[in-house]
Formats: structure tokens, C-alpha cells, sequence
């Protein structure tokens, strides 16, 4: 049952971050941030949040992942208000190679379908 808890778990703070993010974190850095992603451990006490940038530029990313570093006390803070378990993970946001790959392969295929 262990693993259906986690995924629980992961979903819900994927939803509250989502929503700390947009109405508590008041840095311009993080407004474009997605998050798409969680990963929580198996004792659930720490929890990798994955995010995605719409901007593709390194200066973009570089600020976004300063702000959710800055943010991160405030986040944690936050979901030890509204989540329904006994102890807070310690929280680390990491950026989300998977959807920049995704673009890149669309990318590739539109000029494979110019030729």
C-alpha cells in the first residue's frame, strides 16, 4: 500500500505547490514556473518537486531556480499547513529535463516533416 500513499502524497503537493507558488510567492522569478512533477521518497520525508520554465533562456532558468531556492522555506512552511501528514518533507525543487526533450524531439520532427 506503501506506493499508492506516496503517489497521494506526491499528487497533492504537486497541486499545492502549483497554488503556493501562484498566490503566496510574490517573486517575478517564479511566475512562469510549472510544477509537473513530484517525487517523494518511501518514508516520505523528502519530496524532489520538478518543474518546468516557459522561457527556454539560460538567464530565465538560472533566476527561476534562485527564487524556488528562496522560496523553499516558505513553500515548506505552507504545506505543513495544508497537507494531512505528520511530518513536512524537506522539499528540493529541481528543473524538469523531460518536457525541454519533449520540445526538442517536436522540434526535430517539424524539420524532418519541411524536408
Amino acid at each position: 500500500m506503501a506506493n499508492y500513499r506516496d503517489r497521494r502524497v506526491a499528487q497533492e503537493i504537486l497541486k499545492e505547490v502549483n497554488d503556493i507558488l501562484h498566490k503566496k510567492v510574490r517573486d517575478p522569478r517564479v511566475q512562469d514556473v510549472s510544477i509537473t512533477d513530484v517525487k517523494v521518497t518511501g518514508d516520505l520525508q523528502e519530496a524532489t518537486i520538478f518543474y518546468s520554465l516557459l522561457s527556454d533562456k539560460a538567464s530565465d532558468k538560472q533566476k527561476a531556480q534562485e527564487g524556488l531556492d528562496k522560496a523553499t522555506g516558505l513553500v515548506r512552511r505552507e504545506l505543513g499547513h495544508r497537507l494531512s501528514i505528520y511530518k513536512t518533507p524537506e522539499i528540493t525543487f529541481a528543473r524538469d529535463e523531460s518536457v525541454e526533450y519533449g520540445n526538442h524531439i517536436d522540434e526535430l520532427l517539424r524539420g524532418l516533416h519541411k524536408d
